[in-house]
């Protein structure tokens, strides 16, 4: 299990400041729409300057035609970050495009695929995709398994069933970890890190639980130790 920071704090100084106060570990960064759009590339380089052995998570949910996907993931790709996300519902011809596109670069991006984003219900997410979260999650894996992506993004409740469907090296990333029982905010499906760990995930996202904390240094710390 790997920790990952949400850089989602309103401006670049405040998530460098933070990021800063976090040099000392070798963890992951995630940089979402908000950060990149108003911050770029500079950002990133500026994370990678605070410490060079900063992770990058570019948190950007690529969802277009397969063409255009595949022209963004090669960007992506340049700029160095370690991995980026689509969204499994732009489908099996856009994913075999984007991994089509990436299997010229040596040291290619992770690539996951986001099932159901965790800010969904049951009621919510039938609607659009006329299946239940858990049904269609899985689905959704296996088509980004069976496609050559590296993992998927999900809720930590259906972490353990994704691997089981797939593979224990298909990736899991997840947010809406609440490490300590924190509150849930706008998250419909959250869990603690012990529940994570027992679900086998790889990657637990954790943002507010850590910016809002008047020592996020010392959150982190014991994220760590209890990871």
């Amino acid at each position: 299990m790997e920790l990952c920071v949400a850089l989602d704090l309103p401006s670049a100084e405040e998530n460098l400041a933070l990021a800063e106060s976090l040099k000392s570990h070798n963890i992951w960064m995630k940089v979402g729409f908000r950060a990149y759009i108003r911050d770029g590339k500079p950002f990133i380089e500026a994370l990678k300057k605070i410490n060079p052995e900063f992770k990058i998570f570019l948190d950007l949910k690529l969802y277009d035609i397969p063409n255009t996907m595949a022209d963004a993931a090669e960007e992506i790709a340049k700029l160095g970050v370690n991995m980026f996300n689509i969204h499994a519902s732009s489908g099996v011809i856009a994913m075999k495009t984007v991994m089509e596109r990436l299997s010229t670069y040596e040291n290619r991006p992770l690539v996951l695929a986001v099932t159901a984003l965790t800010s969904f219900d049951e009621e919510n997410f039938s609607s659009i995709y006329e299946k239940g979260i858990n049904e269609k999650a899985e689905q959704f894996a296996k088509m980004s398994y069976e496609n050559g992506l590296d993992g998927v993004v999900c809720s930590t409740f259906e972490s353990r069933a994704i691997k089981d469907a797939t593979s224990d090296k298909f990736l899991t990333l997840c947010p809406g970890i609440r490490p300590f029982g924190e509150d849930v905010g706008d998250q419909q499906r959250v869990a603690t890190l012990e529940v994570a760990a027992q679900e086998g995930v790889d990657f637990p996202v954790i943002g507010r639980p850590i910016y809002r904390d008047e020592h996020p240094a010392q959150k982190v710390e014991k994220i760590l130790e209890l990871i």
